[in-house]
């Protein structure tokens, strides 16, 4: 019984020692996780000692994202670059201290989506007014601070503005010299100077942010990467709180451009330029509508913020070109956010960030990550985030590549069994396996671009402050992510299989495939009647007596024919706008330029059959006392015609295939409409053929005319 009983009694100690471990065990668990932070000391306002606490906009981000995230902080007031170090050996878990993302440092950081942007502004003495903008400062004097954006953007425009520089090592001394009045102005860093302001340093800002540096939270890259997650999820909460506005007015006071901002012109429609080609960014639907991604944030957010717009589907280099030449108002194309595109264009706040992922054939269970492809041959997309990376780590996994120029073709690759799997962007494969393209995607995104809404550099940013306005509500309304869910949602119910066959495609198609057909040939119409004038005008005159009449002739043929029609359509549509500054239609630069091709190869037709009339015919009309011009019309050109007509159908032929090369500025002809249904159906293979087929007819009628016009001709019937 004592034996018992001492069993017992060692039964309860365990057990209570057992309630012991697990009761702190769970204490521990219910703990907050702590990170430590290092930060600088001396960057206000971003980070700061006030009063024995470190405060600012970097300290008090931190801390409201720490108590939306639930986790707790340690901040290490190590010094910027102190900090930097730390980070790298991993004494830190991770680093905020107004620190530039920039690629140098991505390649040793992860960092966070940007939480501030950076940049520079100009003030002059809160009570002058004789210096507003940049074109006041000529030959005056402005102080910068050394080392700052604000003295690389000052230096880089003083020739063109015509001021003189004087540096400063520290902002207090830069201030007083423009109070004082031995400078008239002060460019800085926005943050600092707004700060500066806010806190009464006796100045004022007079010019919008120039676009600068985004600052960003930063860890190592290996480790820590759940830290970064709840760092960005913790932002975005606070930014769709109005959180965020707080803690940046507390620093920065009233955003000074934000009063600065033009208001939007409700009367005006916006020409926005975009690619047609891109799904699952921007295509055109069976009903001719500009559907995807892009077209349906840019539809809410006119919706938002009631304005209008008209979309001008060019292309993306065309687009690109456009907007550089004011042709266009605005560029949404999923177009990457890059340093060289920002010295161009102001950029929106990121609306998309892309990335790269694999996948395989729909069957295939074998390749399942990336150590899976050692010794195997893997398909990408020439140009793509896809093929870049894919080049980047192949020699790592061991892995051969093989590229192809078109999405389609490369799935096909991989289907086929040629190729194991494929690299691409990630939103164009997961819309094409939502579609029903026959693979599947085997892993996690890697890290790419972001993608921006861009306008002219200092023009319409009202409309760039409407977009990111606009952003910012259908991001908190739930809007945004219908829209992502709607075209990459892969796990949502597929719509009804497509008849992708030959004649199902026909079917489904022909009506854009008319209307690109119909296009083509009122393209051709057009451009055929005025280049007839033009070529008989010039023809004659390459062989008219007059020397100055006839090198004017030969200097025009020499142009046309001697330089590419995509070159000539390039300069028609941008390059002559831009010098003349006006606006001119996609179609009237494709009549215009057709025309004047065309011209210059029919005015050598002409030339060629009037001098292939013997000369002896001419001095025989003359000799009987014909003037030169009857003789010409009464004798020579009705023996030209002749030999002219094959050439004139010919030529025929040429300008009808040369519409094709108008698609490159957004013409909706035949080739265009080829370009859009593969973009939307995947099915390159079959709709070319169908469209090689439509030029095939038109061509062999347009032939068919020309042998009963010769043989007309032959037979003597055709009356003179």
């Amino acid at each position: 019984m004592k034996k018992l009983t001492k069993i017992t009694m060692l039964s309860l100690l365990l057990l209570l020692i057992t309630a012991l471990v697990m009761g702190c065990s769970n204490d521990k668990n219910t703990k907050q996780e702590t990170y430590t932070i290092a930060t600088d000391v001396t960057f206000a306002p971003f980070e700061y000692k006030d009063k024995g606490e470190y405060v600012g906009i970097d300290m008090d981000l931190l801390r409201a994202i720490a108590k939306d995230q639930d986790f707790k902080v340690e901040i290490k007031p190590l010094g910027f670059n102190a900090a930097v170090q730390a980070l790298e050996s991993k004494q830190v878990d991770g680093v905020i201290a107004g620190m530039s993302i920039t690629p140098e440092r991505e390649a040793k950081f992860s960092f966070s989506k940007p939480y501030f942007d950076s940049g520079v502004v100009m003030a002059v003495a809160d009570k002058g007014d004789s210096v507003k903008d940049y074109s006041d400062l000529k030959g005056k004097r402005v102080a910068i601070k050394t080392g700052t954006e604000g003295a690389s953007f000052a230096e880089s425009i003083k020739s063109k503005y015509g001021f003189k520089t004087v540096t400063f090592d520290d902002s207090a001394n830069m201030y007083d010299d423009v109070k004082t009045g031995n400078s008239v102005a002060a460019f800085d860093d926005y943050p600092v100077l707004a700060y500066g302001v806010k806190e009464g340093n006796g100045l004022k800002i007079v010019t919008p942010k120039e676009k600068g540096n985004s600052y960003g939270f930063a860890v190592n890259q290996s480790g820590n990467e759940e830290l970064l997650k709840r760092f960005n999820k913790g932002l975005a909460n606070l930014k769709e709180s109005g959180e965020y506005d707080k803690i940046i007015s507390k620093y920065l006071g009233e955003s000074n451009e934000k009063s600065k901002q033009v208001k939007l012109d409700r009367d005006k429609k916006y020409a926005i330029a975009t690619d047609t080609t891109f799904a699952p960014f921007e295509f055109v639907d069976k009903n001719g509508d500009f559907v995807g991604i892009d077209m349906d944030i840019v539809k809410a957010i006119a919706k938002d913020q009631n304005f209008k717009y008209e979309i001008k589907s060019v292309g993306f280099n065309s687009a690109v070109q456009a907007l550089e030449s004011n042709q266009v108002d605005a560029v949404i194309a999923g177009m990457s956010i890059t340093p060289e595109r920002q010295a161009k264009f102001d950029f929106s706040d990121p609306y998309f960030d892309s990335g790269v992922v694999m996948a395989v054939a729909k069957d295939d269970d074998k390749v399942k990550s990336y150590d899976d492809l050692k010794g195997k041959k893997v398909a990408v997309k020439t140009g793509t985030e896809g093929a870049t990376f894919a080049n980047s780590v192949k020699e790592k996994y061991g892995f051969t590549t093989v590229a192809f120029d078109d999405s389609d073709s490369m799935y096909n690759d991989v289907k086929a069994g040629n190729s194991v799997a494929v690299f691409d962007d990630y939103p164009v494969l997961a819309y094409g396996v939502k579609n029903g393209n026959g693979l599947k995607l085997v892993t996690d995104k890697e890290k790419g671009n972001s993608y921006g809404f861009a306008v002219g550099k200092e023009r319409n940013g009202e409309l760039l402050n409407a977009f990111n306005t606009g952003l910012k509500n259908i991001k908190a309304s739930g809007e945004y992510q219908k829209i992502q869910d709607l075209y990459l949602k892969t796990d949502t119910p597929q719509t009804a299989a497509k008849d992708k066959t030959f004649f199902g495609l026909i079917k489904a198609n022909y009506p854009d495939l008319l209307k690109g057909l119909g296009m083509t040939i009122l393209l051709t119409a057009i451009s055929l009647a005025i280049a007839s004038v033009v070529g008989v005008m010039f023809g004659f005159m390459r062989v008219s007596t007059n020397p100055i009449v006839r090198w004017i002739s030969i200097i025009y043929i020499d142009i046309f024919r001697g330089t590419p029609l995509i070159v000539q359509a390039f300069f028609i549509y941008f390059g002559v706008p831009t010098a003349f500054d006006f606006r001119l239609s996609a179609f009237a630069a494709g009549i215009i330029t057709l025309s004047l091709n065309a011209g210059a190869y029919m005015a050598e037709i002409v030339r060629g059959g009037i001098q292939s009339v013997d000369s002896g015919q001419m001095e025989a009309a003359r000799s009987l006392g014909l003037p030169y011009k009857t003789a010409m019309r009464r004798v020579v050109i009705p023996q030209a015609i002749r030999v002219m007509i094959p050439s004139f159908v010919n030529q025929f032929v040429m300008t009808l295939k040369d519409t094709s090369i108008l698609s490159i500025i957004g013409i909706y002809e035949l080739t265009q409409s080829g370009k859009i249904i593969i973009a939307r159906d995947l099915e390159s293979l079959k709709i070319w053929l169908i469209v090689g087929i439509m030029y095939f007819i038109v061509i062999m009628c347009l032939t068919k005319v020309s042998d009963f016009l010769e043989r007309r001709m032959a037979n003597g019937k055709v009356k003179r």
